[in-house]
């Protein structure tokens, strides 16, 4: 509930409700616009230099003004606190904010950094109250004070409550004054079965491929239906660059010889997700095709062997593939079993998949227990730059111990600085050769966004873009 430390899909869903950014993201939209400020602009050519001017008259849901000390509070809470697992890695640029007055907002940046207006629409760009939240410590209340659409009334593990906020000042036309949110951990039998029952009136995310399309198939005779749109969720195998065996290169494109996403995407997921032969997905700029240029889509025993034998392997490839059940969808663990039967069709690998618990898996890939494991990623703002930059580096959020002094010397600095994103579809194209090439990860695949809704429900439309904002203000109950 504290957006110095929520940093995953579903903390998001209820920070893009009930806080507010200085930006948004309107539907439809991969460049950000005014939400709490009424204008925001760079005021140099270098893009070091961000300004903001909040609209008159903002408050809290609860009464208080809200201004510009409360923006800067909020981000210098947020890299104060440094949460590991937060997203105070979204702003390693920013160096300083000032309020000149009670309306502007100046942020200072140590490097040109053209996403940084993206970077504060998202999520991480919550404005929190900073006589609600403390300057240096997490709430650890259940309560949440924010200045968007909707206030909390209410929250334990199962779910929460959201009401219309009296006092909110924005862009967002709420279409109803209550919604409930509810989890079902991962039991995507109980929420299929909620939906058929009448119980639950929008799905989002947490079914299974196989509950989806059974849905779909009878969406005719169900009051139910069911809307696709393009999604931005994407799925990587990746690899421990000082592991034993997947330290070399031989195996890594070896593996990607043998890799079929095509059959992984039909027999899994049953074309709910589609291939992905690129680090940036489909619909976005600089996306690429460097994986399937190098490798093909069909998977080629010889040419996987060819690259065991110059890597000086001459023996069966022996591998565990680590995976864990529910973190990155219900079907990552059958996902990780089919690799391994592919590997093990070929002669040359004789493999097998082994799943633990998100928090244990993620110790041990930290450890460097792992070689080969799976990592899924859900952008933070729809640009090229968010599909990349965590994957490099010394601290790099895949713990994959892969460095490329061209990727981020140069490749990454040249494409932050650059306002005109399209502008940098080369400098990407760069990037996805050097990967395809040196393989630290293989894309697997690209989410397709679908949503079940009950036949009377309206708006969820609003919610299956690149932005991966769900807009739950957006939702009513036709009559």
């Amino acid at each position: 509930m504290d957006p110095a430390s929520g940093y995953d899909p579903a903390s998001w869903i209820i920070f893009n409700n009930i806080f507010q950014s200085l930006l948004t993201f309107p539907v439809g939209a991969v460049e950000p616009q005014p939400e709490l400020a009424e204008s925001c602009s760079f005021t140099d050519k270098e893009t070091r230099v961000y300004q903001c001017r909040i609209k008159e008259g903002a408050e809290f849901s609860n009464g208080e003004k809200l201004d510009a000390s409360d923006v800067k509070f909020s981000f210098d809470r947020t890299l104060a606190i440094n949460d590991p697992g937060g997203p105070a890695v979204m702003f390693e640029s920013l160096r300083s904010v000032q309020t000149p007055d009670d309306r502007t907002v100046v942020f200072h940046l140590k490097s040109p950094d053209a996403t940084f207006p993206s970077k504060i629409a998202s999520g991480a760009g919550s404005i929190v109250s900073k006589t609600d939240y403390s300057p240096f410590e997490l709430k650890r209340d259940e309560g949440a004070v924010g200045s968007g659409p909707y206030t909390l009334t209410s929250l334990d593990e199962d779910g929460a409550t959201f009401s219309t906020n009296e006092n909110y000042k924005g862009d967002a036309e709420v279409k109803s004054g209550k919604i409930e949110l509810t989890s079902f951990h991962g039991d995507s039998a109980s929420l299929k079965k909620a939906l058929t029952d009448g119980r639950v009136d929008v799905a989002y995310r947490g079914l299974n491929a196989r509950d989806l399309t059974e849905l779909m198939a009878r969406e005719e005779s169900e009051e139910l239906d069911v809307i696709e749109g393009n999604g931005v969720e994407v799925k990587h195998l990746v690899f421990n660059i000082t592991d034993p065996v997947t330290g070399s290169m031989g195996v890594r494109k070896a593996i990607a010889h043998l890799l079929d996403r095509e059959e992984l995407t039909a027999a899994i997921h049953k074309d709910t997700t589609v291939p992905l032969y690129s680090l940036v997905p489909t619909g976005i700029e600089g996306h690429d095709t460097a994986f399937f240029d190098k490798y093909g889509a069909r998977p080629s025993a010889n040419a996987a062997k060819e690259a065991l034998e110059a890597a000086g392997v001459t023996k069966k490839v022996k591998l565990t593939l680590w995976s864990t059940p529910t973190r990155y969808g219900p079907s990552t663990d059958d996902e990780l079993i089919l690799i391994s039967e592919q590997l093990n069709r070929s002669g040359l690998f004789e493999t097998n998949v082994k799943s633990v618990e998100y928090e244990q898996y993620q110790r041990d890939i930290s450890a460097g227990k792992y070689g080969i494991y799976v990592k899924g990623w859900i952008p933070d703002y729809p640009d090229p730059e968010n599909f990349t930059k965590p994957f490099f580096g010394p601290e790099n959020i895949l713990r994959n111990n892969y460095e490329n002094d061209e990727v981020t010397g140069h490749i990454l600095p040249a494409v932050a600085a650059s306002p005109d994103r399209s502008a940098t579809q080369t400098d990407f194209a760069h990037l996805h050769r050097i990967v395809a090439n040196e393989v630290p990860l293989l894309p697997l695949w690209q989410s397709k966004q679908h949503l079940v809704v009950q036949k009377n429900i309206r708006g969820s439309q609003h919610s299956l873009d690149a932005s991966t904002i769900f807009r739950l203000w957006a939702l009513y109950r036709a009559t």
